[in-house]
């Protein structure tokens, strides 16, 4: 841990020492960028909400299809009038974050590129390229597969009671498979960061896999919409080979694995 601590203060002596802004004009810039950040998510709203039903179907296409594979009624249920609006605009805000999310990462990006080195900044194009297509791409394994999956088993062990699925739990079921599969996704990103920066190296990464393995079973606990070890173990694959990836990643971009492999092209 002291390791890791003195790592982070030298990366962070290291870049106060470049060039920049007063801490005035890092301010402004901060305000500027959370101002544009803010446009754009109220501006994904708006698209979100104008295919608001659209997006609801395909949110309900999982739940439609269990009940009707275990012969149930398809129909979710409301206590009030006000819950299929709230579940909307629920959908909606959220359907805007993920529109609005490429443009907010820009944002990031601006903000933080010229604390950078010129060598570092070359790293925008895949990084958001990796970003968005990792989250896109553990929302759609959680959607395709893990979801579905899961309410198939709840549904065979429930043949015996007549479910009553109110509308926003469910809907709150779903975000959280969903986006936290999506999230979840997005480690080998945190661990590019954590290695560009020095703080994390692929040797101590893979001296401590035992406890990475360890922590991701718990999340997968967490997150996992059913008891049962095996959906368990669905949602803990995907991240175990993850963190796998991030190990590689992390020789790819560590400041010490990379000069070794220079000092060996320039022998």
């Amino acid at each position: 841990m002291v390791d890791l601590l003195d790592r982070a203060r030298s990366s962070v002596t290291q870049r106060a020492e470049l060039p920049g802004m007063s801490l005035l004009e890092h301010l402004e810039e901060l305000r500027r960028r959370l101002i544009h950040s803010v446009l754009y998510l109220i501006a994904g709203f708006v698209v979100a909400w104008t295919f608001h039903e659209r997006i609801y179907a395909l949110m309900q296409a999982p739940i439609t299809f269990a009940l009707k594979k275990h012969g149930l009624d398809p129909k979710l249920i409301i206590h009030n009038p006000i819950d299929g609006f709230n579940m909307y605009l629920k959908i909606s805000f959220m359907g805007g974050c993920i529109i609005a999310a490429p443009f907010v990462l820009y944002q990031v990006w601006l903000f933080i590129s010229p604390g950078l080195y010129q060598n570092e900044k070359r790293y925008v194009v895949p990084f958001m390229s990796a970003t968005i297509g990792l989250f896109l791409a553990g929302a759609y394994f959680g959607y395709r597969w893990v979801f579905p999956g899961s309410l198939d088993f709840l549904f065979t062990f429930s043949r015996e009671f007549r479910p009553l699925i109110e509308v926003n739990e469910y809907t709150d079921l779903f975000l959280t498979v969903i986006l936290g599969l999506g999230i979840t996704f997005e480690l080998p990103i945190l661990v590019l960061f954590l290695s560009l920066f020095g703080i994390v190296s692929p040797k101590f990464l893979w001296k401590n896999i035992r406890y990475a393995i360890l922590i991701i079973f718990i999340i997968a606990a967490i997150i996992t919409p059913t008891p049962d070890v095996l959906t368990m173990c669905v949602f803990a694959t995907p991240m175990l080979c993850l963190y796998l990836l991030s190990i590689g990643v992390s020789y790819l971009v560590h400041p010490a694995t990379r000069r070794k492999r220079q000092e060996a092209e320039g022998n």
